[in-house]
């Protein structure tokens, strides 16, 4: 793995958008992915394992949790904050970004805000340290982009609830102390369910043979007869809009997130591009590479601007669901082309774990489809701006 001499571009001078307390915050969490993420990631990712040592990194730098009250262990930041950490962490990796983001906006968020003091109080400050991991659980082997078609169910007992059901692609699943199940009652309305690891019944076996976000711990939830106290319903929302709520949160950090994978990949293009001579001359003099990092450049301001007015939106309680939809599915495409045309300019060294670009490829092939669809958000747009649900 080459050394990690990565310089982010500001073409049109954000940074004097953002506060100091911003910068500081981007600072420090850019050079913990210089100095733990970058030298090990590429043997992780080869090898198919998640970097379980960096997960004490993730809370000391404010991953866990940033814009969750100090009160609970969260550092209090606003939305931008978020952002910005979320950025910087998938510049390093993807896969260690949807860790810091499946523990942020899918298991704190819906405790912090569906949950009753008693369940803030227990597990959001072990959460936000990192002594406990946690998962989400709202994908079925049969129902993806339409989660309203699960199955998986719970019945009243009497004295707890009885889970019934199985989830799919679940990020942390392996190793995590805790999930966030959603699931039907008797009557087909949502809750959410705080699941224990160690409960009779519930297992979370791994998914493997991934090409994409290969450091990341990827699994199932089964839930056989599992019996789940009744002080562990999450009680301040319930149906659809309660998991939809938490993906917003996830979406939003994902559309930052994808900015810092595209940065990446073009300070390694743009970085090649002045080294490699070919036909007596940089190959950054020629006409094609020029327009490809013109391009590259251009898309990235775009998606910066865009991203940056979302979080001012977010910190103004704003934000609209269309509205991150549309970050989410720009960005993502955005990054994935830029990419992809990396990989051109590097030509076959791009290939190559010497390299970060082909494994950014890889990641964002999971990332324009989790949390929605590439497709999906895209009608979430069309169903904002028409009236019409092309859903149904």
């Amino acid at each position: 793995m080459r050394p990690d001499l990565f310089e982010a571009p500001d073409y049109y001078k954000l940074d004097d958008l953002l506060t100091d307390e911003h910068k500081l915050i981007r600072e420090a969490t850019r050079q913990w992915v210089k100095r733990e993420v970058s030298p090990i990631i590429e043997s992780y990712s080869q090898k198919a394992k998640f970097p379980k040592q960096l997960i004490k990194g993730l809370s000391e730098i404010g991953a866990f949790g940033p814009y969750i009250p100090l009160e609970y262990g969260g550092a209090g930041l606003d939305q931008i904050s978020y952002g910005l950490i979320m950025q910087e962490i998938e510049r390093g990796d993807s896969g260690i970004r949807s860790t810091a983001s499946v523990q942020s906006s899918l298991v704190m968020y819906p405790i912090w805000k569906y949950g009753n003091e008693a369940q803030r109080k227990k597990y959001l400050p072990k959460l936000a340290n990192g002594e406990w991991m946690g998962c989400f659980g709202l994908t079925e082997p049969d129902h993806g982009s339409n989660p309203s078609g699960m199955i998986t169910n719970f019945k009243d007992q009497g004295d707890h609830y009885l889970l019934n059901g199985a989830k799919m692609w679940i990020s942390n699943a392996p190793f995590a102390q805790i999930a966030i199940v959603w699931a039907k009652d008797e009557t087909d309305r949502v809750h959410g369910l705080i699941v224990e690891r160690g409960m009779a019944g519930f297992t979370t076996p791994e998914t493997h043979n991934k090409w994409s976000l290969r450091a990341s711990a990827t699994g199932e939830l089964i839930f056989d007869n599992v019996k789940v106290p009744k002080e562990n319903i999450l009680p301040n929302k319930s149906g659809l809009g309660a998991p939809l709520g938490c993906l917003d949160s996830a979406r939003y950090g994902i559309a930052w997130g994808a900015i810092g994978a595209a940065m990446d990949c073009y300070d390694t293009a743009l970085r090649y591009s002045k080294e490699r001579t070919q036909f007596g001359k940089p190959i950054g003099q020629f006409q094609l590479q020029q327009k490809k990092l013109a391009e590259m450049i251009t898309e990235i301001t775009k998606a910066q601007l865009l991203t940056w007015r979302l979080g001012v939106l977010k910190n103004d309680d704003k934000a609209t669901s269309a509205q991150i939809s549309m970050a989410k599915r720009n960005n993502v495409d955005m990054a994935i082309n830029i990419a992809r045309e990396a990989r051109q300019i590097l030509g076959g060294m791009g290939i190559t774990g010497e390299y970060s670009i082909m494994r950014h490829a890889m990641n964002l092939e999971s990332v324009i489809t989790y949390e929605g669809t590439h497709d999906i958000h895209l009608l979430i747009t069309g169903l904002d701006i028409t009236g019409l649900n092309a859903f149904k």
